[in-house]
């Protein structure tokens, strides 16, 4: 799924993105990491990818195109 990076903490690496219908939806440090990002600016635009079990994210990525 794509969506727009929210906020983001260097310090905790975690953070929050906005879906296209304003949804926001929160990641944990093992999301950021799961990436291979080293630094996140809110506006960039990501990918997320969300465990099927619980909804949470699983893994924050920069979206390509």
């Amino acid at each position: 799924m794509q969506a727009t990076a929210h906020t983001f903490d260097a310090e905790t690496r975690t953070g929050s993105v906005l879906f296209d219908d304003g949804t926001p939806l929160e990641f944990d440090r093992a999301a950021f990491d799961a990436g291979g990002l080293l630094l996140l600016r809110p506006g960039q635009r990501v990918r997320v990818e969300r465990d099927p079990e619980d909804g949470r994210v699983s893994c924050v990525t920069l979206q390509t195109f």
